[in-house]
């Protein structure tokens, strides 16, 4: 059954389905013009041989009524415009799966076909125009009015001949490739699109793990910046409103739970507002989150948290700054006092909305009712699904009350002014309940003669009158029976403004929500009289600025004592190193404004970040790509390079067969000569029309921390994925001047020189160049110490290098805060795998002149006191806000632990390859200090001292996920961390 209503007109589709045939065989249309005190069967204006299958109405002039046939018996539409009373049947070429109406524009409708095409129509469906084929389900949208120029803007998802995703946008009367346009580079991963109030997001898969960009008010992507370490692999945009993204996050050791992340106006910068919330799926495979937010009052949110493995039920009424549990009820539906303490005890609420709009879910609040929250739950330590009760809460959460101690579905009417109690059961019943001051009492009322099975019920448009259908069946084989239930009597007046009292809203006694104090008008509990129209809110004022208005900035955490300090993984100063000179950037406090917070003054000056101008700096290296991001072209052909220095970006369309000198400009021509040139474009050409199957996403280079002097180490380039097909790998050592070229991934290499030496492999597949760099320290002699971890430690262990960095990095800081040994003295080196261990390494250090060369004993005694302050467990840091990770001493050694990373093997092709080629590469490569000009180079580089060590244990190394930088000089290569995509990502 489907019901359409609007003022004094409803319209009911009944279908009959045979589970015989599996399909159904005849339907019925119903129209009533006074409320459903009476029905007209409109059977003979449709078609009595016609079965129908669905009705839509138009959200914008509900006069105009669209009912669709059976696509297995005919494809056809119906169309009224006087609410439902004629109708014109209208032949369609294709079968309508489902259709989106403009949100302004009342005649322009897209209808989806059962074969994936899309239509759109500007005569509320009496004509229809192809507008594309291959457009996946569900991802075709409206242009939301002053995010886009044009109000015929269709944003879609469709799938290329190749079987890829792209997002596109065109107009509703045109979308050939001429006139499309492709706001996002590239293509994205299958049925990611979401396009949403002023937001656009998609989704792109690379090294194995999703990454998210938005658009905000259509302007070009960014990626979203979730912690460091989240490594989300599922992601659901919670809420758009207010200009900000709520999103729940499903991080890399989270299965049955989310965390809530909260963002910035743009929706790039996420901030953790609640950790494990829990989740389900429904019936069709869809996540549920479990976070309600309540209507009527901005940043109030209801969320269950899965704590211990006990799920709780907070509240939240600033956006997820701050949440609390729920008071529990003083006393139970028969007066009898209830003993719950708070952490110990507290009420839990169910928070599953129903999808069907004709029966409520656990839990239900109206815009219109600001502060009635009505929901099933229960009293205890945790959520249950056993000895669920009703609860009512009527200042927005702050106090409840018990009202049924079973399950019912809940209706607001005359503004929740009446609620409306019916017993959710398998029984028939005859009964519902009544209340007239927001289910502080109940009245119990019959609406029927027979007990009804009830299916639905269906309340008046607006909840601004008192009339109200249920409708069931009197037994399982009876047809439908619709009960119309008014109301009006039991009021003998209007509400005057006599009959209303002021409400503040608050929160546990704080006035001050969202910056603000707000004042709602309530009718009197004792005031019997119907609201009508919703009188809506009082006053609103602004507060003063406190610290509670701020939430952390990324990249900060909220710690017990309510400062919010850097994530151990995050380095403020980055900020600048992002931006130009002449440019200005915002230097964060380590606070920012809650948005859509109203306060004023107060602390705001103090919070708030202060614009610094962006310090000078060395330009970066080149980097050379073309327009279209492929690097495959014909002989002959026209190609577009782009040449980018920092800010300098030169363009100059030249035939590959040859280089024109201005591509490069006076300074590459004072460097090189013609015939150098003309070379390198010999090996470009090459280079370009060779073939190599499959991208490579990443390079990690393996090999030891700390080497001895002399001693032949083990370099070993791990790829992802391991199998490529063709690959050259470049290798480069500290300052040499000449490349060493190999086919194969590992080598084995002895330093001479005592100190800090780079080693650097560059790795040649198909279009793209991956680099990786590491440093090893080399001495004749130092000390390493074996360390531990108190276990909770692994819980936020991803095992991927960047992590194993960044906690060496604090270990060490922890360290030389505990013991005051010199940093110069100490290296430590997460190791991979589980259970966490790590490498302390006690180095020898000579200052500027040479001097003060300390011996074996001084050495020895820095490691005593070293493991002297292991023992003592004073050496401890702080992971995230309430994990502390307590370090300790396993044993003392003299000797470096060796790399025994298995050798990667290239294939035996690769032998096939021209020695002109191999030896133009080396030329290449050498004249040009390691940029290669006419193809995208990208390159991820380790820029700590404290590299990775390989464990006899642990021979398999994670891949990191990097994000994009261009390739940097040589010079550079010391002090730059090097990161990017392959080209047409």
């Amino acid at each position: 059954m489907i019901f359409f209503l609007c003022l004094q007109v409803i319209l009911i589709l009944t279908k009959l389905y045979d589970y015989n045939l599996g399909s159904i065989t005849e339907s019925s249309l119903w129209r009533s013009t006074d409320y459903g005190t009476t029905y007209e069967k409109l059977n003979d204006k449709v078609g009595l041989k016609t079965i129908l299958s669905y009705l839509y109405v138009c959200p914008t002039n509900k006069r105009k009524i669209m009912l669709l046939t059976d696509p297995e018996i005919e494809s056809s539409l119906l169309i009224s415009s006087d609410e439902g009373a004629t109708y014109q049947k209208y032949r369609l070429n294709f079968y309508i799966h489902s259709m989106l109406f403009h949100p302004k524009q009342e005649d322009w409708i897209l209808a989806y076909s059962q074969d994936q095409k899309l239509y759109s129509s500007v005569e509320f469906g009496r004509r229809w125009l192809l507008l594309q084929e291959t457009v996946t389900p569900n991802r075709f949208y409206w242009s939301r009015m002053g995010t886009s120029k044009e109000p015929d803007i269709v944003h879609l998802e469709t799938k290329t001949v190749d079987g890829h995703a792209q997002y596109i946008t065109c107009r509703m009367q045109n979308c050939s490739e001429a006139v499309r346009s492709k706001p996002f580079p590239g293509y994205i991963d299958s049925d990611s699109l979401i396009v949403q109030d002023d937001y656009v997001f998609v989704q792109l898969t690379s090294g194995g793990r999703p990454h998210y960009y938005v658009s905000y008010w259509r302007n070009a992507f960014s990626q979203m910046k979730f912690p460091k370490y989240a490594l989300p692999k599922d992601m659901h945009v919670i809420s758009t409103d207010e200009n900000q993204v709520f999103a729940a996050v499903q991080e890399w050791n989270q299965n049955d739970t989310y965390n809530l992340y909260i963002s910035d106006t743009r929706g790039v910068y996420f901030t953790l507002a609640l950790e494990n919330v829990k989740s389900s799926r429904d019936l069709e495979g869809n996540v549920m989150i479990d976070l309600y937010e309540v209507a009527g009052i901005k940043g109030m949110f209801l969320a269950n948290k899965k704590i211990d493995n006990q799920v709780k039920t907070f509240i939240t009424y600033n956006k997820g700054r701050d949440w609390h549990l729920l008071q529990a009820p003083d006393t139970d539906l028969r007066g009898n006092p209830i003993h719950c303490l708070l952490p110990y005890c507290s009420l839990h609420l169910h928070l599953k909305v129903s999808e069907n709009p004709y029966t409520s879910g656990n839990i239900a609040s109206r815009d219109t009712a600001p502060g009635i929250i009505v929901a099933s739950g229960n009293i205890g330590s945790e959520l249950s699904d056993q000895d669920i009760s009703m609860f009512v809460s009527s200042d927005a959460g702050n106090t409840w009350r018990q009202i049924f101690e079973e399950e019912h579905s809940v209706l607001y009417l005359d503004q929740g002014g009446v609620l409306v109690a019916m017993k959710h059961t398998s029984l028939p019943i005859r009964h519902l309940w009544l209340s007239f001051d927001e289910g502080r009492s109940w009245s119990k009322y019959s609406f029927t003669s027979i007990p009804l099975f009830v299916d639905g019920v269906l309340g008046e448009p607006g909840e601004e009158t008192l009339i109200m259908t249920v409708f069931g069946h009197f037994s399982h084989r009876s047809e439908w029976q619709l009960v119309k239930v008014d109301y009006k009597s039991i009021f003998d007046r209007r509400c005057a403004e006599d009959d209303y009292r002021p409400w503040q809203l608050h929160s546990q006694g704080e006035a001050c929500i969202m910056g603000a104090k707000r004042i709602y008008k309530k009718r009197k509990s004792e005031k019997k009289c119907m609201q009508g129209k919703y009188a809506g809110a009082m006053a609103s004022q602004p507060c003063v600025c406190t610290e509670a208005d701020f939430d952390c900035d990324y990249g900060f955490e909220r710690h017990s004592n309510g400062q919010c300090l850097p994530a151990f993984w995050y380095n403020p100063s980055t900020l600048s190193k992002d931006c130009s000179l002449g440019q200005s950037y915002l230097n964060s406090t380590g606070y920012r404004k809650v948005v859509s917070n109203n306060c004023t003054d107060g602390v705001r000056e103090q919070y708030t970040a202060k614009p610094q101008q962006c310090p000078g700096k060395a330009p970066r290296g080149l980097r050379v790509v073309t327009s279209d991001g492929t690097l495959t072209s014909e002989q002959g052909h026209n190609v577009t390079f782009l040449m980018q220095l920092e800010e300098v970006c030169s363009v100059s369309r030249f035939p590959t067969e040859a280089f024109e000198s201005d591509l490069f400009g006076t300074e590459w021509i004072e460097q090189n000569t013609i015939n150098e040139m003309m070379l390198l474009n010999k090996f470009i050409t090459h280079f370009l029309s060779s073939s190599f199957p499959g991208p490579l996403e990443h390079v990690h280079l393996s090999l030891p921390f700390v080497t001895t002097k002399n001693k032949e180490v083990n370099a070993t380039a791990v790829l992802w994925p391991s199998q490529v097909g063709t690959l050259i790998y470049i290798w480069w050592f500290g300052n040499n001047t000449e490349p060493l070229i190999t086919l194969e991934g590992n080598i084995a290499f002895t330093f001479s020189a005592e100190g800090m030496n780079t080693i650097t492999v560059q790795v040649s597949a198909g279009n793209t160049i991956l680099q990786d760099t590491k440093t090893i320290a080399v001495y004749e002699q130092f000390r390493s110490l074996r360390l531990s971890f108190s276990p909770n430690l692994d819980e936020y262990n991803p095992d991927i290098p960047e992590w194993r960095r960044d906690v060496s990095r604090v270990i060490k800081i922890a360290l030389v805060e505990a013991t005051g040994i010199p940093n110069k003295h100490i290296l430590v080196a997460i190791l991979p795998g589980l259970p966490t261990s790590a490498e302390l390494f006690i180095l020898p250090y000579n200052d500027a002149t040479g001097g003060n060369r300390q011996t074996a004993e001084d050495l020895q005694q820095i490691s005593e006191v070293l493991a002297q302050k292991l023992n003592q467990n004073s050496i401890q840091f702080d992971l995230k806000p309430g994990v502390r990770i307590f370090v300790h001493a396993a044993h003392l050694t003299a000797a470096p632990l060796i790399d025994v990373t298995p050798s990667h093997s290239g294939s035996a092709m690769l032998m096939l390859l021209s020695v002109v080629f191999v030896g133009l590469a080396v030329f290449v490569i050498y004249k040009f200090k390691r940029k290669i000009p006419g193809i995208n180079v990208y390159a991820k580089m380790q820029n700590e001292k404290d590299q990775e060590m390989v464990s006899p244990g642990s021979q398999n190394e994670s891949i990191p996920n990097v994000p994009q930088r261009e390739l940097m000089t040589p010079e550079q290569l010391v002090d730059e961390k090097l990161e990017t995509r392959p080209i047409g990502k």
